[in-house]
């Protein structure tokens, strides 16, 4: 499995964790809305490995734009559970680079 994938499944994860209504909402109120930076950093990073990969990047970019208006209350609730859905399934698929090359993802 490529890095971009890895991170692809990671930042999926971190993006449902804070979509849960409460939870997410206290973590990064708690934490002066650091995690929104530190998630945005690792969407760009996924984003550039994916791009070098050959994969499907509509979650990373989804993810960014999450980061900057995840601020809003309820819009970045749903924001932040559409980016994991869309990380997760972007992460399912192979990397067209992996295919390619002979290697199976």
């Amino acid at each position: 499995m490529s890095p971009s994938r890895i991170l692809k499944w990671l930042t999926g994860a971190l993006e449902a964790i804070l979509g849960i209504p409460v939870l997410g909402a206290t973590i990064i109120v708690s934490l002066a809305w650091i995690p929104l930076a530190i998630m945005l950093v690792l969407h760009i990073i996924t984003l550039v490995l994916t791009k070098k990969d050959g994969g499907a990047s509509v979650g990373s970019i989804l993810g960014i734009v999450t980061s900057c208006i995840a601020w809003i209350p309820f819009v970045g609730m749903i924001m932040h559970i559409l980016s994991a859905i869309f990380l997760m399934i972007d992460a399912s698929k192979k990397d067209q680079r992996a295919e390619f090359n002979g290697h199976a993802a």
